[in-house]
């Protein structure tokens, strides 16, 4: 007799062909409920030894030696020393298998690529830059790169297990692709798939500004925090909103595009059109920061130059703060009230209660800019955000990716043990 729907079978299935159910609390199934524990543990903690293992997962002694067996034999967990200290011999320390995954986080703007491979603990074991030099192949371009990259860790690309490449634009939520990339011209619909088929693995194209808050939250000025804004200032504005831990993308994808929101007695954006002449990017890009530092006396190659120009201006060429009435004070009294104009509209919406400035004004700006934007949003809204710089040293957007590469392989290793 065929059983009706909710009734069990003594043979394990549910009574529809090819489906299998496993019953709560078998053997196996608690066998790998405590492999992920103990794999997940060693992945975000590093070398841990028998009993600390059960300590932290709750697991007897016996149990946990079982699992670190068990991921030895799958060639997951390997002794990597000893802990010394106390009575008898040195405990063995367990450590993920580093070669057990590899990563590649990139970043791509018009004039650099960044490439870093790391292994599954997340260290660094190849980071080499490059320079696009008007190649229109993007997939062309990425595939040489994480190359290049993978020959000098001495990996080849097979050995790649997830690929995130961080990148201006926005992109479209349900396919991954870009679909305005301003500064990217030739990066188009389809390329993610393009190049998941040339390097054989999988391939996420993300925002560059999201990676970069990503990488705040984790080890900068937003670590603890859960609800930020994140304000990218450089040649483009950029906005990530921080919602519970998450970075809100919009329907459309186009969540934080600030350059394009409109400002009163700037010209308003029209379109798909990049908006360096108009709304909030007419006022605090990067164009209008280096005029706006020719009107002050700072000249520079890039807005970050001008703002260093305007720090030394009180101390010769030694950079200190502006000393008060000084041509340097005025210039950052004026950017800081441009840059307060769209701080003040997201906190407007958002009241994030924490505002980090990144990008390379909002680093090159520091303690000074973020002071007096601090003092200037309160004027025209009603939030008082605490307003910090950035923290994260180095190349931040390549900082997100490969946290962002890390979390995906991490995941999948966890996945192979179902």
């Amino acid at each position: 007799m065929t059983p009706h729907v909710g009734e069990g079978r003594t043979d394990g299935t549910t009574g529809r062909p090819g489906v299998s159910r496993q019953k709560p609390g078998t053997p196996s199934l608690l066998r790998e409920v405590n492999d992920r524990a103990a794999l997940g543990l060693l992945l975000g903690e590093g070398p841990l030894t028998r009993a600390q293992l059960s300590e932290r997962t709750g697991l007897s002694k016996v149990t946990a030696s079982q699992v670190l067996a068990r991921l030895e034999e799958r060639g997951l967990v390997m002794i990597a020393g000893e802990q010394a200290g106390g009575r008898g011999p040195n405990a063995a320390l367990y450590s993920v298998v580093r070669s057990s995954a590899y990563v590649a986080g990139l970043y791509v703007e018009f004039d650099q690529v960044s490439v870093a491979v790391a292994d599954v603990t997340g260290q660094r074991v190849a980071h080499i830059s490059a320079d696009p030099n008007g190649v229109d192949d993007p997939v062309g371009l990425v595939r040489d790169a994480v190359a290049a990259a993978c020959e000098s860790a001495g990996i080849g690309l097979e050995n790649l297990t997830s690929v995130v490449i961080g990148s201006p634009g926005v992109l479209d939520p349900r396919t991954g692709a870009p679909r305005i990339a301003v500064n990217l011209p030739t990066w188009h619909e389809g390329v993610p798939e393009a190049l998941r088929e040339v390097l054989r693995t999988p391939v996420v194209i993300e925002n560059d500004v999201n990676l970069a808050a990503m990488a705040e939250h984790a080890d900068g000025a937003a670590a603890g925090f859960d609800d930020f804004a994140f304000v990218w200032l450089g040649t483009g504005l950029g906005l990530a909103a921080v919602i519970n831990g998450q970075v809100r993308r919009g329907v459309g994808g186009a969540a934080g595009e600030i350059g394009w929101m409109p400002v009163y007695g700037a010209p308003l954006p029209a379109g798909n059109e990049h908006p360096s002449k108009a709304g909030l990017q007419a006022l605090a890009g990067g164009f209008a920061v280096q005029a706006l530092g020719a009107e002050f006396g700072f000249a520079g190659a890039t807005p970050a130059d001008v703002i260093a120009a305007a720090l030394a201006d009180a101390e010769g060429s030694v950079p200190s703060p502006p000393a008060p009435g000084s041509t340097g004070a005025a210039f950052f009294d004026e950017l800081a009230h441009r840059v307060s104009i769209g701080v003040a509209a997201v906190c407007v919406v958002l009241d994030p209660g924490l505002v980090v400035l990144g990008g390379p004004v909002g680093r090159a700006g520091g303690a000074e800019l973020a002071a007096r934007v601090a003092a200037e949003v309160p004027r025209i809204c009603l939030a008082r955000p605490t307003v910090v710089p950035t923290t994260v040293t180095g190349e931040p957007v390549l900082a997100g990716a490969m946290q962002a590469a890390l979390a995906q392989a991490r995941a999948g290793l966890l996945t192979s043990l179902a």
